[in-house]
């Protein structure tokens, strides 16, 4: 029997008996960690755009500070590979639920930390120096928890409804961002300019330490995938999972990559440069252009959630193919309605574009997993999403400078977000070929 069948054999025999009611219990403590998670990592994305450039990069011109402010919300994304390199291979050697309580109390010290640090008007350089070195270590702890709380949801959940149970953890992105927005709402609601600019922005970062307990409490609770426990049961554990993840498995790692591409790039693309964009180009109020990121996370909840059952029916894949040709049909048309002045169309773009792009995130969770067999599940899923994030994290950057060569107009931006769309929809259309053979479970 080959190693991969062994294992297949393993994981097959450990979820056999998994109800439906051990899968919700599992998943529920996994949601609200991981939207704890995207809490803190999401409020950097807001901060970048309308706080960052003006307390921490000193420049004459505005989009110069603004490309700056930018690069330091990329350098945290760069740091995730790494991150998943290293905590990958910690959750495949000495389990998933161990290194899960590191991830998310690493995220929330430093997300504290950031929101105590003076500006540049108080320290100087070393005020830019500390908030790249503080958001390089948040990377890092991110580059685990993701794929973490999603190994361990798959892990616990039968296999015929993996699909449903995948998308679970996902949520915690638009609920993150919800949380994260409205927490910038409400103190440029309350405050004036000259406050929120003063302290008020850092309210909601502060906010994250006590949200750290609740975090903490919650995965305390959660029990180990069975399908580690028997792997560790019976001596399978994978000692060097890095390697044999890239000596094995390279065509999954560059699949699984594209496959990422898109419900993070393009979401990158349709919140942080957009709401830069509609600010300092169309001059639209933050406040605008918040309420436009808010209103199109709730509707990428019920997008994930459909698109879970889809996948359960017809295969994730092909959620990824379809909502990846999807998001490049709407991308035009999503800026023409942006760009429009009226208010209630630019929330209905906003809303368009994320919520297309939702249905290739939401087929992510079971693709990646399905990618890679369990003994090196963890570092597959940790290596392949964290170097898609490296590669979206720089997506407004590289938009903004485009877009600023192209004299402000928008075009660039819905032509980066084709381009992204079709690259991953391409994923979607030959992930099945080079997933592991989990019978029961529709790839």
């Amino acid at each position: 029997m080959s190693e991969t069948l062994q294992t297949v054999t393993i994981e097959q025999h450990a979820v056999q008996e998994l109800s439906r009611k051990d899968a919700n219990k599992v998943a529920l403590g996994a949601l609200i960690g991981s939207a704890l998670e995207y809490y803190d990592f999401f409020l950097f994305s807001a901060a970048a755009a309308l706080v960052f450039n003006v307390q921490y990069f000193t420049s004459g011109d505005p989009t110069a500070a603004t490309l700056a402010s930018f690069a330091t919300f990329g350098v945290g994304v760069a740091a995730r590979p790494l991150g998943g390199i290293i905590f990958g291979s910690m959750g495949d050697r000495i389990g998933r639920r161990k290194t899960l309580m590191i991830t998310i109390v690493g995220i929330g010290i430093i997300t504290g930390l950031i929101g105590l640090l003076p500006t540049y008007a108080a320290i100087g350089i070393a005020a830019p120096i500390l908030l790249v070195l503080l958001r390089v270590i948040q990377g890092l702890f991110v580059g685990g928890e993701w794929s973490g709380a999603l190994t361990l949801v798959v892990e616990n959940s039968p296999l015929h409804l993996r699909a449903r149970y995948a998308v679970i953890p996902l949520i915690g992105a638009p609920i993150g961002t919800i949380l994260s927005s409205s927490g910038f709402f409400l103190v440029t609601f309350l405050l004036t300019k000259e406050n929120f600019d003063a302290w008020g922005w850092r309210i909601p970062f502060l906010i994250s330490l006590p949200l750290l307990l609740i975090a903490i409490y919650i995965r305390s609770k959660l029990e180990e995938s069975p399908v580690f426990r028997q792997i560790e049961a019976a001596g399978e554990i994978e000692q060097t999972p890095v390697r044999t993840t890239f000596k094995y498995a390279w065509r999954q790692l560059l699949i699984g990559m594209a496959s990422c591409l898109l419900g993070m790039g393009g979401f990158y693309l349709v919140t942080t440069f957009c709401v830069w964009y509609g600010v300092n180009v169309l001059k639209y109020p933050s406040s605008l252009m918040l309420l436009g990121t808010i209103a199109a996370a709730v509707a990428e909840i019920f997008v994930i959630v459909w698109s879970g059952r889809l996948g359960a029916k017809y295969g994730s894949s092909r959620v990824i193919l379809w909502g990846g040709i999807a998001s490049a049909v709407v991308a035009v048309p999503a800026f023409l309605l942006l760009t429009s002045g009226n208010h209630v169309l630019v929330v209905i773009a906003m809303v368009l574009a994320v919520s297309t792009l939702s249905f290739p995130y939401a087929g992510t969770g079971a693709v990646l997993t399905g990618l890679f067999e369990a003994k090196t599940r963890f570092t597959g899923v940790a290596v392949a999403n964290n170097t898609s994030a490296m590669v979206a994290g720089f997506v407004p950057l590289i938009v903004t400078g485009v877009v600023a060569a192209a004299g402000n107009h928008w075009w660039p931006a819905a032509a980066m977000l084709v381009l992204i769309s079709i690259i991953t929809a391409s994923a979607g259309a030959i992930a099945p070929r080079f997933s592991v053979n989990l019978p029961g479970f529709k790839h």
